[in-house]
């Protein structure tokens, strides 16, 4: 058997990625430090990255439109104009992979981060010691993205990338994967299935895995996903749900 080739890792043992960042603020001293934040992390890295400054959310949102390739949006919310807020609802409308990190000195914004899937929230005054590990989260969730499954159907088989799966609901002998894109049934038992996921996805009930990234809402008795599709809750999970949501936000 030939050997793998051994891939260049980091300092911090990630392989070196190509990333395409922006930084939309309208405080250019703001901009500048955190630019100096991202160069740092990139070098240590080894990452190849193109960074981008915007004063205003609709600048950032015209590059955005005719390119669609950024990675990862540092955001700050009160901002002249349309609000981060706002800008980010505009990029989920067309897009989950930008990683959205909001970076303000608001605390009440907080709630709205959530329901535009934001990878976190940073309250200014921010460090690289607290920006760093969220850019390294963003970084693994690019790369994890890349990751896919085979799903098989009778004839027909399937390439799926693990990070569209919103849930996972088990039939008898059957999974059906509830995806961005549609549904994908396959003849594969839930916990073998389960093996292939990471610590993104939490088993809620006997019958169901949820993607934290997609939950809405929750409550003791189910879950609201992204798709409006409700998910029940075995009882005495909701703290570790609720826990879980809280450590991967």
């Amino acid at each position: 058997m030939q050997a793998l080739k051994r891939p260049e890792i980091s300092a911090e043992g990630r392989k070196p990625m190509k990333l395409k960042i922006a930084v939309c603020d309208d405080d250019a001293s703001q901009r500048e430090y955190l630019i100096g934040i991202l160069d740092a992390w990139s070098e240590r890295n080894r990452h190849l990255t193109e960074v981008k400054q915007y004063t205003r959310a609709k600048e950032f949102l015209f590059d955005y439109s005719a390119e669609k390739d950024f990675d990862i949006l540092l955001l700050d919310i009160e901002m002249p104009g349309m609000n981060g807020i706002e800008l980010a609802r505009k990029i989920r409308q067309e897009s989950t992979v930008v990683q959205i990190i909001f970076i303000t000195g608001y605390y009440e914004y907080f709630s709205d981060g959530f329901d535009v899937s934001a990878l976190h929230y940073l309250l200014k005054p921010v460090n690289e010691q607290k920006l760093c590990p969220i850019l390294n989260r963003a970084a693994d969730n690019l790369a994890y993205r890349q990751r896919a499954v085979l799903v098989s159907d009778g004839d027909t088989s399937t390439k799926v990338p693990i990070s569209d799966i919103i849930y996972i609901e088990s039939e008898n002998v059957y999974i059906v994967l509830h995806t961005i894109h549609g549904k994908y049934r396959t003849r594969m038992a839930l916990t073998k299935f389960m093996e292939q996921l990471d610590e993104t996805f939490f088993k809620v009930h006997r019958s169901y895995v949820v993607n934290l990234k997609y939950i809405q809402k929750i409550t003791r008795t189910n879950i609201t996903m992204v798709n409006e599709d409700v998910v029940p809750v075995s009882r005495g999970l909701y703290g570790e749900i609720h826990a879980a949501l809280i450590k991967y936000l």
